[in-house]
């Protein structure tokens, strides 16, 4: 076999699993793919340029609506997660080695859900 042989082949197969991927979804309509490229136009979800994969609403947001953004946690939630973490040992102990204070200390975090005021005052005594 020659090299046209090869990249014919896998050109081939390249072709065959791209096929079947999109064939996954079903063909789209004419008018299905001018709705979907009008709403891309609309919220700006299209490339600003071809060379960095900014979208058109990152570079100019003040000319398209907002998006759709999730709720986030309240106050109280983050601090009950942080009161959590901290009398767990779910936290980290330094950036470089990314290791947690349950895994260096693991005397003072027992593994039943209660700490106990030694583990508490040695806890404190250590930061």
């Amino acid at each position: 076999m020659n090299r046209n042989h090869v990249s014919a082949i896998a050109a081939a197969l390249i072709a065959l699993s791209a096929t079947q991927v999109f064939a996954a979804d079903g063909p789209k309509t004419r008018d299905q793919v001018r709705a979907e490229l009008a709403e891309a136009i609309r919220t700006g979800n299209m490339p600003a340029n071809g060379e960095s994969g900014v979208l058109l609403n990152q570079v100019n947001p003040g000319r398209y609506a907002p998006q759709n953004m999730e709720a986030g946690k309240t106050r109280a939630e983050v601090k009950a997660e942080l009161m959590e973490a901290l009398r767990t040992g779910d936290v980290l102990a330094n950036n470089e080695t990314g290791e947690k204070l349950k895994d260096l200390y693991p005397g003072l975090y027992p593994t039943s859900h209660t700490v106990s005021a030694q583990a508490a005052s040695q806890l404190n005594a250590t930061r």
